[in-house]
């Protein structure tokens, strides 16, 4: 028996975030009937994903923005140093 693939809703609000020559990507993502998901994605694969689920798209956003201007576009980068931490 095949099982079906789950339905995933991207929100408009994930986007290309560029700094300083760099770029991440912002991923925000739900699957129906769940909390929303964030995810910064690097130029080099790098994938932070954080740990609690967002009540709304528009929180994950904030969040994400928050965390950049915080720790550093070069944060989310294994070219960065260290890996990522979990947020």
């Amino acid at each position: 028996m095949r099982m079906e693939e789950p339905e995933i809703i991207v929100s408009r609000y994930s986007r290309t975030y560029e700094e300083d020559g760099l770029s991440l990507e912002i991923c925000i993502y739900r699957l129906v009937g769940a909390e929303w998901t964030l995810e910064i994605v690097s130029e080099d694969g790098c994938s932070t994903v954080w740990d609690d689920p967002f009540g709304s798209d528009e929180e994950a956003l904030f969040i994400a923005l928050k965390a950049i201007e915080e720790d550093g576009v070069e944060s989310f980068s294994n070219e960065g140093g260290d890996v990522p931490t979990v947020h």
